[in-house]
């Protein structure tokens, strides 16, 4: 009997059936036998003229992480349309952040100091990076403030509503219409009418939908089927993990860990972090959508396999609040460039996240105050076509440049390396940025690239062992590091370009409204491609 199944009685009930569709879900995605259904269409003419007045300025499809930007959209004056699949409401898993990125919501006025405080539910220092046989470091104030998605939702939820935004739940997106100067937006929404359930199609009206369906939105999968003819992602971080209790009690975190060599063509690291109602765990491996790679069956039963050793207890002590399985597609050709006026990616659906990254909730934020700044001002001036809204979804050199990172952290199906390789390749990376100092070691663990530490890293990593750049060079090949000098090359350029950026902001006001909107998204995409945008913040 599987370890899996001898632990079910202590899991949530539904957690069998999950772990099942996740892996039927797996099992079409590696075969490539996704379906994708023409959801958007264009058609010539107004919508004026043939389905009425507009009803919405904005309509947001996905409500999870949608409500973040309808509500800053909302707050600003512009009439937002929510449409959520499910009731919106935060799931009781806690999201880790760093409290500097938790300021996007003060500095949008989306929660006071009060609600932000009591948003929080753990706060945990230090966090821990080591890989096995290497140096252990510690570090602080990085991913170390759990926040309550119950709580965060509701208060922004409520907020939406009392400022006027209209919400639809238990709605699900079926099509959207592009105009030439309106979108309408079709969904069906499921209702309970005495003894049975019924279904309404609703037609909706707006000037922007805006797609925060996630990395599976069926608007993405359309518009990557037209951007690069297919939709199979170029890398995947497969997660599984939990929250337990009956762990021993830790007042730390591990940021990234590792304790085993390469296995079944699997790198293992793994998180942890203090939880409300226990400690949360996860393991994840990097992997491509081969249908060779292991099911995610075969994942929980190693990471079940590994956890008594990783957090020193035994199984049986286990009390598991919550089990976990996620599957996170990263591309290069990043972030998606919409191909439809009108229609715009944010969040997860437009890959606005760093391939080492699960995206969702750390992603958002961060674009956050850039988000809703550029598509106010979209809005304002009218300035909805494709080319206008791809300034919001602008190149981002110092997200791209991690491809590097991620494929020399991954094994191919067919490919033999030494099964330390990757243990130590991060052991001498960490090491050297370690002995560079907080400025190289603490953006790189949220993220953010930057040219000069990075140049920095790569030239102590080659006086530190000459010989192993050249085994990472014969291990993710010539074409990839020659796409990645492009990224570099252009993350150089984009960190010049971000110092001069502030005598370019002076003369802002002295241009037209669609040049005051084209300038000012470049600065911007300087500012975030260079990694500009990090701050870090010091806790007592």
């Amino acid at each position: 009997m599987s370890l899996f199944q001898t632990l079910r009685s202590q899991m949530p009930a539904e957690t069998p059936a999950q772990l099942e569709s996740m892996d039927a879900f797996w099992t079409s995605f590696r075969q490539r036998n996704q379906t994708i259904a023409p959801v958007v269409q264009t058609v010539q003419g107004k919508i004026g003229e043939q389905k009425g007045e507009q009803d919405f300025d904005a309509i947001v499809c996905g409500g999870t992480l949608g409500i973040f930007i309808a509500c800053a959209l909302q707050c600003q004056g512009w009439r937002v349309a929510i449409i959520e699949r499910n009731i919106l409401r935060g799931r009781e898993q806690e999201w880790n952040i760093s409290r500097q990125e938790l300021n996007a919501f003060l500095e949008l006025d989306l929660l006071t100091e009060t609600e932000l405080e009591t948003a929080i539910a753990t706060i945990y220092n230090p966090a821990r990076v080591g890989f096995n046989g290497g140096k252990e470091l510690w570090v602080r104030d990085i991913l170390n403030i759990g926040v309550d998605p119950v709580y965060l939702l509701e208060v922004l939820k409520q907020k939406f509503l009392g400022a006027g935004g209209t919400l639809w739940e238990q709605a699900t997106f079926t099509q959207a219409i592009v105009y030439t100067d309106g979108v309408s937006v079709e969904f069906a929404r499921q209702f309970d009418r005495e003894d049975r359930v019924d279904r309404e199609n609703i037609l909706i009206k707006g000037k922007l939908l805006l797609d925060v369906m996630g990395h599976f939105s069926p608007i993405a999968k359309q518009a990557r089927s037209q951007v690069q003819g297919n939709i199979k992602p170029d890398g995947i971080c497969m997660v599984v993990g939990s929250c337990a209790k009956g762990m021993p009690e830790r007042n730390y975190g591990d940021l990234i860990y590792s304790f085993t060599p390469i296995q079944n063509q699997c790198q293992y690291f793994w998180e942890a972090f203090p939880a409300r109602d226990g400690r949360t765990t996860y393991m994840f491996t990097y992997v491509d959508a081969d249908p060779q790679r292991p099911s995610f069956a075969q994942l929980m039963e190693d990471y079940l396999f590994w956890l008594p050793q990783y957090q020193d207890i035994e199984l049986s002590q286990l009390e598991f609040k919550r089990v976990l399985f996620g599957l996170f597609p990263s591309y290069k050709n990043n972030p998606l460039q919409t191909p439809w006026d009108r229609i715009l990616q944010v969040g997860d659906s437009s890959g606005m996240q760093s391939p080492l990254s699960f995206g969702g909730f750390g992603a958002m934020v961060r674009h956050l105050p850039r988000l809703s700044k550029g598509i106010n001002s979209a809005l304002q001036a009218d300035l909805l076509t494709k080319e206008n809204l791809r300034s919001l979804q602008p190149y981002q050199p110092n997200l791209s440049v991690t491809w590097l990172f991620q494929k020399s952290m991954s094994v191919g199906v067919n490919q033999k390396i030494e099964s330390d390789r990757i243990n130590y390749l991060l052991n001498v990376t960490f090491t050297a940025m370690d002995k560079l100092g907080d400025r190289v070691l603490y953006p790189f663990l949220q993220d953010v690239v930057q040219f000069i530490p990075l140049a920095q890293t790569m030239l102590a990593m080659s006086i530190a062992d000459p010989i192993l750049i050249l085994k990472i060079m014969q291990q993710v090949g010539i074409p990839t590091l020659v796409d990645w000098l492009k990224h570099y090359l252009g993350l150089g350029a984009y960190s010049f370009c971000d110092l001069i950026s502030p005598s370019l902001e002076s003369a802002i006001g002295n241009l037209l409204p669609e040049q005051q909107y084209l300038l000012q998204s470049q600065i911007e995409a300087w500012h975030y491609g260079s990694g500009g945008d990090y701050h870090r913040n010091v806790s007592p």
